[in-house]
């Protein structure tokens, strides 16, 4: 299948650089952001420790691809040097990538026994330079794989699949029940975008969730066979709350971070390609990224018959009917923000931009202070 369309190939050391300084910075804003969220009460404590968990996993994800293409096409390794970018749908790196990440992953430890150790590249390199008065583009290759393959043997790593993981919240015991928070999070191959979810559960079995080897095996596989963007999350709700008679999802919230829009970078179209077009920033400053937090809350629950004798909680969802996007989507409330350089927003604002006007913007100001904006 030609992908050049959709895809590009940075195939030039200092386009990979530019792209993944930029990228740094954006993740280091968006923990920011997160806290500013927390403020403004869009979203809890637990999310947020949730997220900044996630947002240093991807970034360790970033810096370790920056070491693994550092200096592939200095080196002349052609087949090494093709970093690949969604250049119209998101602007993060393919699918592939990560997944060839993760492989490389599982023999990181074999590679490092092979290679020599920095400080040995290191002396190599001085000593080439002194007697073949030439860059040592070779050794350079071999010390930007070495740090490569460290940095992910020792380093937590945002996957192609991460793993649901659970947070106890407390207990009723009157009620009979146990709460918790379970999150996971994905690296979708259809939109080439990270996605977080986030999913409070009420827990009516006598045996904690944690500690059930029948019941949180299954929940792990089928939260993560859920963890699809195209999927609603009613839908996602729904069919958990089907297969599990004694868990009741109570809330349900998905993070998508991205598109990840850049005039150098990327080739979407649309007003926000316009306004990054007219805000000519400076190298580093050129973009802008799409933030949209969906959410599904229960507002009541019935009960339904599951074998001869028994009942089992059922969650009813709140939709508002008069709200046809959300109601569309399968959610209780959908949330747009985007975060973006305050050169940009002076322009979004200066063309008065409709397609906005529901979107909250969070700019990023003077010594990279984040300010909210309705």
């Amino acid at each position: 299948m030609d992908l050049t369309f959709d895809h590009e190939v940075l195939s030039t050391a200092a386009a990979t650089r530019r792209y993944f300084a930029k990228f740094e910075r954006i993740i280091a804003h968006l923990g920011e952001v997160a806290d500013l969220s927390q403020t403004e009460r869009q979203i809890t404590s637990p999310e947020v420790k949730m997220l900044k968990g996630y947002l240093g996993h991807l970034s360790n994800t970033f810096t370790a691809l920056s070491y693994k293409y550092l200096m592939a096409d200095r080196a002349g390794i052609a087949s090494a040097a093709q970093f690949t970018i969604d250049k119209t749908e998101s602007g993060f790196p393919v699918h592939r990538e990560l997944m060839q990440m993760a492989a490389d992953a599982t023999q990181a430890k074999k590679h490092l026994k092979s290679l020599p150790s920095q400080e040995r590249l290191k002396k190599d390199m001085v000593q080439h330079i002194l007697s073949d008065r030439s860059a040592p583009t070779q050794l350079q290759y071999a010390l930007s794989q070495r740090i490569y393959y460290e940095y992910l043997s020792q380093k937590e790593l945002f996957l192609t699949q991460n793993h649901p993981q659970i947070i106890w919240v407390g207990k009723d015991l009157k009620a009979g029940r146990r709460t918790y928070l379970i999150h996971w999070a994905a690296y979708d191959s259809q939109s080439n975008l990270p996605v977080l979810y986030l999913m409070e559960v009420d827990d009516t079995s006598y045996r904690p969730l944690p500690h059930d080897e029948r019941r949180w095996p299954r929940v792990q596989s089928h939260l993560m066979a859920q963890a699809v963007s195209g999927l609603k999350l009613l839908t996602i709700a729904r069919g958990f709350d089907q297969d599990f008679d004694t868990l009741h999802p109570k809330m349900l919230r998905r993070f998508h971070l991205g598109p990840m829009y850049s005039h150098n970078f990327t080739q979407q179209h649309g007003p926000l390609r316009d306004v990054l077009a007219n805000a000519r920033s400076e190298p580093g400053k050129d973009w802008a990224l799409a933030w949209t937090v969906e959410s599904l809350v229960s507002k009541s629950t019935t009960q339904e018959k599951v074998g001869l004798f028994k009942q089992a909680e059922r969650q009813v969802y709140a939709l508002d009917k008069t709200d046809f996007e959300s109601t569309e989507a399968g959610v209780t409330d959908i949330r747009r923000a985007l975060i973006l350089p305050h050169g940009a927003y002076q322009v979004l604002e200066e063309q008065a931009k409709a397609d906005f006007a529901d979107v909250r913007k969070y700019v990023v100001g003077q010594k990279s202070k984040i300010l909210s904006y309705n």
